[in-house]
């Protein structure tokens, strides 16, 4: 179905994507999952080319353009070639929206410049060991000591942590017996401050190409002046943005389930079983016609909320929806177009087989899909 919500521009961009996605990642990818990252050229290289600073004002090197759209095609992009950027759609769509929204002009003087350009990759820490997704219940402290604070605790699950040049931490500068939600700073924390060590790099099951690690703070020092926003006001500002977080979820989840649905009709068509193309039997017919019939559905539905993101409108119940469906119609989708592959389905050397595993983390970050359906029943009065 015809899709409405890119302009010429857009396809432009498109189009510069889809040529460096095919020249300097896909050959490379299986390597980049070996190391377990992309490397910090990668980001140099997509930066020069405008990439990575879209949303950053001209001044500082970017784009000055803040549409999400360009992100979008970024992550259709990277599907279509059957590989993820995850740490890269991790910078642009979580932590840059943190800077944007409120470095003060000191801070956009020393790290816009650097963003923009791929010199400097970032990470957020908010999740701790034992506390998942009730962000009110963080432990790491930050105690004001002059023009420092004095921060100590542990983060975990932290995409990116291992190159990061900034660390947004969320920490605890005061307590509130009745609130548990107030309280909560973010605090930079800069590669070489003394005290910040990075942990064991996590094993996962997916997103090889993705550096997942521990971060660790033993009475790091870091100064006032890298502390975003106001003292207190985290958990506000985390809000305002994770309806973004949860959207880039689901970009991802479809693009990726429309690129085995692609694959997969490509295998079937050359596979043959018994003599006669896999394509050619019922059952293949019907799995495929109702994988195609759910991923048209979810891309209309996250088409209507890319849109009322860009005009300001994308509530959190929304977001938790579109995050729910997409995420859930691209494990379905994902699992019926493996099996078409049989055997070869299960072996690494087939896309389809990283695109299963993959998959399997969309229904846990940003918030799991049971967290989501607590949003949603909220939302209803429930």
């Amino acid at each position: 179905m015809r899709r409405d919500i890119f302009t010429p521009d857009h396809e432009a961009f498109r189009e510069l994507v889809r040529d460096v996605v095919a020249k300097e990642v896909v050959p490379h990818y299986t390597e980049w999952e070996r190391a377990g990252r992309l490397p910090r050229e990668t980001f140099h290289h997509l930066g020069s080319l405008g990439l990575l600073g879209m949303a950053i004002p001209e001044q500082y090197g970017g784009g000055g353009v803040a549409d999400y759209r360009y992100n979008v095609v970024l992550q259709e992009e990277a599907a279509r070639a059957l590989v993820t950027l995850g740490t890269v759609r991790t910078q642009l769509d979580v932590i840059l929206p943190y800077f944007l929204a409120y470095a003060d002009a000191g801070q956009r003087e020393r790290w816009f410049p650097g963003l923009a350009s791929g010199r400097l990759l970032t990470a957020i820490a908010m999740t701790e060991p034992g506390t998942g997704s009730d962000l009110a219940g963080i432990r790491a402290t930050a105690e004001r000591d002059g023009e420092n604070y004095v921060l100590n605790g542990a983060k975990t699950f932290i995409t990116g942590g291992l190159l990061a040049d900034l660390v947004i931490v969320v920490a605890r500068t005061s307590t509130e017996p009745d609130d548990r939600r107030a309280g909560l700073t973010l605090l930079v924390v800069e590669d070489g401050m003394p005290g910040f060590t990075r942990g064991r790099v996590l094993e996962k099951m997916g997103i090889k190409a993705q550096d997942t690690v521990e971060l660790a703070f033993d009475q790091v020092r870091v100064p006032v002046a890298n502390r975003l926003g106001e003292e207190g006001a985290a958990f506000g500002y985390l809000g305002h943005n994770l309806p973004q977080e949860r959207l880039t979820v689901a970009v991802g989840s479809v693009a990726q389930a429309r690129a085995a649905l692609d694959a997969t009709v490509a295998y079937v068509k050359e596979r043959t079983v018994f003599g006669k193309p896999v394509a050619s039997f019922q059952n293949t017919k019907f799995e495929l016609a109702s994988v195609a019939t759910e991923v048209e559905a979810a891309q209309a539905m996250l088409d209507r909320a890319v849109l009322a993101l860009i005009d300001g409108e994308l509530s959190g119940a929304d977001a938790a929806k579109t995050k729910l469906f997409c995420t859930e119609v691209q494990a379905r989708a994902v699992d019926r177009c493996l099996q078409l592959f049989g055997g070869y389905g299960y072996m690494q050397e087939y896309a389809i087989a990283r695109l299963y595993t993959d998959a399997r983390i969309t229904r846990i970050y940003g918030g799991t899909s049971e967290v989501m359906k607590v949003i949603v029943a909220k939302s209803l009065g429930l």
